[in-house]
């Protein structure tokens, strides 16, 4: 496994691999990975003959009053981690060489990041965007992995490519889980003790969610509802962001569930902020 810390070198590796003619899987990371970020690297390695995986905390997607400082890093564990998944390269640059000083260049999709995470972070996307549009050109991948646990990002992405003609494919992979079926986050080891035993309440309302709709709802203020009472009673230490159900292509809000709608929640506990979603079909 290479190491790779400046675009210059990854984007060398790459016509490298290029030249020899290898497809390249890539999986985007912010870093302090897991268990869900090793399913990611595993699709990747079915799909193309080299692997890269970025570790980058990308300044650009967090607002000023959010966890940037706090997020998790451990690149020794990090490093370790990709080495024993066969991951060929990874790409770990710093700040300063992604933005140089004087960066003022920025990849904005107009219509779904709106809502959602979108409204609740302005700028998010912004960044997410940016970013990802940066290191496609660097990593010149044939796939991308992205988690289907970042449901609304997923979707800006694929629309990005699409858009800007990008010539990579975009490879979902489900959401990994705990044991007890919390979604699988670096942000929850920032959870106190209590808040994690709380916040297993986000997968088990949209378990019940589904349940519902399976059992003939299609009222989304029921569901939501049902959802709403569902973390009050559950997760009290918890501060909803958002609960909402939108068309799973357009992202934008439903009334009645007639074909597939992303249910998507966002909770806070403390100053950690989770996500999860489901999509519920009729």
């Amino acid at each position: 496994m290479i190491l790779l810390d400046t675009p210059e070198a990854m984007a060398a590796w790459s016509r490298e691999q290029r030249r020899a003619g290898r497809t390249i899987g890539f999986v985007p990371t912010m870093g302090y990975l897991h268990d869900g970020h090793l399913s990611l690297v595993r699709i990747a390695r079915s799909r193309a003959q080299a692997v890269v995986v970025s570790l980058f905390v990308n300044p650009t997607q967090f607002g000023p009053n959010e966890d940037f400082s706090r997020y998790p890093r451990d690149f020794a564990r990090d490093e370790a981690m990709c080495r024993a998944a066969g991951v060929d390269a990874v790409f770990y640059p710093t700040a300063a060489s992604m933005y140089p000083p004087g960066y003022s260049t920025y990849v904005v999709e107009e219509a779904l990041g709106r809502g959602l995470c979108g409204a609740a972070r302005p700028g998010h996307f912004r960044g997410v965007t940016t970013v990802v549009a940066k290191l496609f050109n660097l990593v010149q991948p044939d796939i991308a992995v992205f988690g289907e646990k970042d449901a609304q990002q997923l979707r800006v992405i694929r629309r990005m490519v699409r858009d800007l003609n990008m010539p990579v494919e975009i490879v979902p992979g489900p959401t990994g889980r705990e044991a007890d079926g919390l979604a699988m986050s670096s942000r929850n080891r920032l959870l106190a003790p209590d808040e994690r035993l709380q916040a297993v309440t986000l997968s088990r309302a949209l378990g019940l969610a589904r349940d519902r709709v399976a059992a003939g709802e299609r009222s989304a203020s029921v569901v939501k509802a049902m959802v709403a009472e569902t973390l009050a009673a559950g997760a009290p230490a918890g501060v909803v962001d958002y609960i909402e159900l939108v068309d799973d292509e357009t992202l934008e809000p439903v009334e009645r569930i007639e074909r597939p709608a992303l249910l998507a929640l966002a909770v806070r506990f403390s100053a950690t902020r989770l996500i999860d979603n489901t999509v519920l079909r009729s």
